[in-house]
């Protein structure tokens, strides 16, 4: 075999591994990123792997996105609910945003004011919640201030 065709032949099997399993894995190898969705609360408590106690009882249409890095905790979760965040999420000024995009979230540079739940940041959106983590030490401390 010659130099090129020793090179050619993993990229062309990583690229037909890539098309076979989809845009997830295509995602989690080159982004650094798995995305999931769920179609309400018991389905994101039996199979989400973040730990996101401010998701309301009623979400619906949950999308989560998490790191595939090895320990690191960035996530980002959009849902459609209409109930309110719980009691000890409290307002404060917004100092973080997420490490992620996703297709129909609100950017989060625009909310001036977000509600810090714990580790997680969560902003309005017109017809539920889009929340973050990690959040900023500030915001965690505004919340515990508050």
């Amino acid at each position: 075999m010659n130099a090129r065709t020793t090179l050619t032949v993993p990229a062309v099997i990583v690229a037909g591994l890539l098309s076979l399993t989809g845009c997830s894995a295509y995602d989690s190898f080159v982004h650094k990123h798995a995305t999931s969705t769920f179609d309400d609360v018991k389905a994101f408590g039996d199979g989400a792997d973040v730990d996101a106690d401010w998701v309301p009882a009623d979400a619906t249409a949950i999308t989560v996105r998490t790191s595939t890095v090895d320990k690191a905790s960035d996530a980002v979760i959009l849902l459609t609910s209409g109930s309110a965040l719980a009691d000890d999420c409290a307002e404060v000024e917004r100092l973080s945003a997420p490490a992620w995009v996703l297709d129909d979230a609100p950017d989060p540079y625009t909310a001036k004011t977000v509600f810090a739940c714990g580790d997680w940041t969560i902003m309005a959106t017109d017809d539920g919640w889009y929340g973050w983590t990690p959040n900023s030490e500030g915001e965690r401390s505004a919340a515990v201030e508050g």
